[in-house]
């Protein structure tokens, strides 16, 4: 079980006096029911149920009593009740609209049992053929996995608490950054990553890398409206993973002939899908950091191992010196956004960058981090802190000091000051200690006070 983060916060979910039935929203193969099996062997009765099979649909779609379905999936599961606490999963709930709507009884007239819910084609279901009820049920957001989790994957945990505090020592960076170029060729779908710990192969991945999108492909009819959108949104899982990290415009998208409304709707439905983001620009440094939809968006998909070996580019990494030379750099910003996602597991968090919204000015940060009211900016880059002009830019606007490079070289917090005057504390983050930026954000706060 390497996805220590969700499974304490499976366990805090839990441990709620006034806990509602959890709906785990994620996308497709992101292990949101091995998660949910591995957690459900810490519970003295464990029920799970998968929706597409027609019997066990059938008890959720013939019955308004929960107490009797209760009972009765214990016989279906043919599991012998125990005294002591017990978790139902109901797994693929898109396939039962009255399933979904159950949910409120639960928490209403079972309140002791504990419920989590997940389906693969949740997302796009929402609010069209079915709809949660407002107010009974939370949600967690599951992701692929981070870097931290890839260390635990791969027997390299020593380094776990080092990293997310920010402690490393210089001596072992170097280790660090070769891991993270091998977290970063891989991506941290569940199945590749398991398959990688056991094997240290990576040729012997592309089945896997294969199945995986396929399986995305497949989906396609499930997740469109109609011919058009399902022939638009197959074009974009076809040529879309070459345009990770890059700012696009939709009409005309990869060369082709489809306009941007068509476009923008795939998109959309995509989006719905979590196996990709449109990240909007803010040309805000104050909160709140309001998105500017008029402007053309960056490209993130779901996970970079995807993207390196549907784009064809995993021969890069082994050429590359550095990941801000990968790929043009479009590496590096796909794996910080992803990166920057696994910071949080709320639902319908959005990631941003930034622009100077000033007539003909080309300043870009590549993206922000609201933190205690703050949109702090975050560079991707090498080169000298005088090189980074536009975050120099950002920092004369912003009402704060503090901003962020990530980086490939060691971890620094260094005083600079802008030519206008404006002095800043630039946090100077390896790529592998992303998963220390809150916690290095709140030891700054609190050495100001």
């Amino acid at each position: 079980m390497f996805k220590r983060k969700i499974e304490a916060n499976l366990h805090e979910w839990a441990q709620k006096d006034n806990r509602k039935p959890l709906v785990l929203r994620g996308a497709r193969q992101v292990g949101k029911t091995t998660v949910v099996r591995q957690f459900g062997t810490q519970f003295e009765n464990f029920l799970s149920v998968n929706l597409e099979k027609e019997e066990a649909r059938i008890l959720f779609d013939r019955t308004d009593d929960v107490r009797k379905l209760f009972d009765m999936l214990f016989l279906y599961c043919n599991v012998k009740r125990v005294p002591g606490r017990t978790l139902l999963f109901i797994d693929e709930i898109q396939a039962s609209p009255k399933a979904v709507s159950l949910l409120r009884y639960f928490y209403e007239e079972l309140s002791d049992i504990y419920v989590i819910a997940a389906g693969s084609l949740l997302e796009n279901m929402l609010d069209k053929h079915i709809s949660l009820p407002v107010g009974r049920v939370e949600y967690m957001a599951l992701h692929p996995c981070s870097f931290v989790e890839f260390l635990y994957a791969v027997g390299e945990e020593r380094f776990v608490e080092l990293v997310e505090n920010a402690t490393l020592p210089d001596a072992f960076h170097d280790r660090l950054m070769q891991l993270f170029t091998t977290y970063t060729l891989l991506g941290g779908m569940p199945e590749v990553v398991a398959r990688f710990a056991a094997g240290k192969d990576v040729v012997s991945l592309s089945d896997t890398y294969n199945q995986l999108l396929n399986a995305y492909k497949n989906d396609v009819e499930k997740y469109a409206e109609n011919n058009t959108q399902s022939a638009v949104i197959r074009y974009i899982l076809e040529e879309g993973w070459s345009y990770a990290g890059q700012t696009i415009t939709l009409g005309g998208f990869a060369q082709s002939a489809y306009k941007a409304r068509e476009t923008g709707e795939a998109f959309r439905t995509l989006e719905k899908a979590l196996l990709l983001e449109l990240v909007y620009p803010t040309i805000t440094t104050v909160f709140p950091a309001t998105s500017d939809l008029k402007r053309a968006p960056k490209l993130i998909w779901l996970d970079i191992g995807l993207v390196n070996y549907a784009a064809d580019i995993q021969r890069e990494y082994l050429l590359s010196k550095d990941l801000n030379d990968t790929w043009r750099g479009m590496a590096a910003e796909q794996v910080v956004a992803q990166e920057l996602k696994a910071l949080s597991n709320e639902i319908g968090k959005k990631r941003k960058f930034w622009v100077r919204a000033k007539k003909g000015s080309s300043s870009e940060v590549d993206f922000i981090y609201i933190f205690e009211g703050k949109i702090i900016p975050i560079e991707v880059k090498s080169g000298h802190n005088a090189h980074l002009k536009s975050l120099h830019q950002f920092m004369n606007e912003a009402p704060h000091d503090i901003a962020v490079r990530v980086w490939s070289g060691n971890f620094s917090i260094d005083p600079v000051v802008t030519n206008e005057g404006k002095a800043f504390r630039l946090i100077n983050l390896p790529f592998y200690m992303m998963a220390a930026l809150p916690g290095v954000l709140e030891r700054l706060d609190r050495w100001k006070e």
